[in-house]
């Protein structure tokens, strides 16, 4: 039963992205001409992920996904708890960026040693409501095999599977078990 399961999953990764690979990176809103927005300051999306161990995941990222670190962020107590993030926490955080220039998504990566924090399920995207995976265009899927073989992470499924054109997919999981897509195309 998990083998068709999976083979579904894998159907159902591939037609959600089919759009967005195959056609490029470009994206039209539909019924509307790629005009600026009346209601966002920026096109830019940033994410903030809690996760066990801040080194090891940071390392993670840069070392092994390729992200690049920038300046990172702190929050006292008063000022978390007031705004309603945290209970009496200090919030300490590193950002990351997929590369240079002032408007990209940042990822925004924290941990709480003190908090007892529970993991979601993560067996499928499925499993639990809220925001489920990460996907993350890449220039060389190629280069980016042989450092995730280099770290001895684990490819889920039947990935990398061909997307047509150049670009492949490959799903993986991040230190603390969250799904991280990585989409570009294979080199010869």
């Amino acid at each position: 039963m998990k083998s068709s399961h999976t083979s579904l999953t894998e159907r159902f990764l591939a037609l959600l992205l089919f759009v967005s690979i195959v056609s490029g990176d470009s994206f039209e809103v539909l019924g509307q001409e790629n005009e600026p927005s009346e209601v966002f300051s920026s096109p830019v999306l940033d994410l903030g992920i809690v996760v066990k161990d801040l080194d090891k995941s940071a390392s993670f990222y840069k070392d092994v996904i390729g992200c690049k670190e920038v300046k990172g962020f702190s929050a006292p107590p008063a000022f978390a708890t007031s705004i309603g993030l945290v209970n009496e926490m200090e919030v300490v955080a590193r950002v990351f960026v997929l590369g240079a220039g002032e408007k990209q998504s940042r990822l925004k990566m924290m941990s709480f040693p003190k908090a007892e924090a529970s993991q979601t399920d993560q067996t499928y995207i499925h499993s639990t409501l809220g925001f489920s995976y990460l996907t993350l265009h890449v220039t060389d899927l190629s280069a980016s095999i042989e450092r995730l073989k280099k770290a001895k992470v684990t490819f889920l499924g039947k990935t990398p599977v061909p997307l047509g054109g150049k670009n492949a997919l490959l799903v993986i999981r991040d230190p603390d078990g969250n799904f991280i897509e990585l989409i570009g195309p294979m080199q010869d």
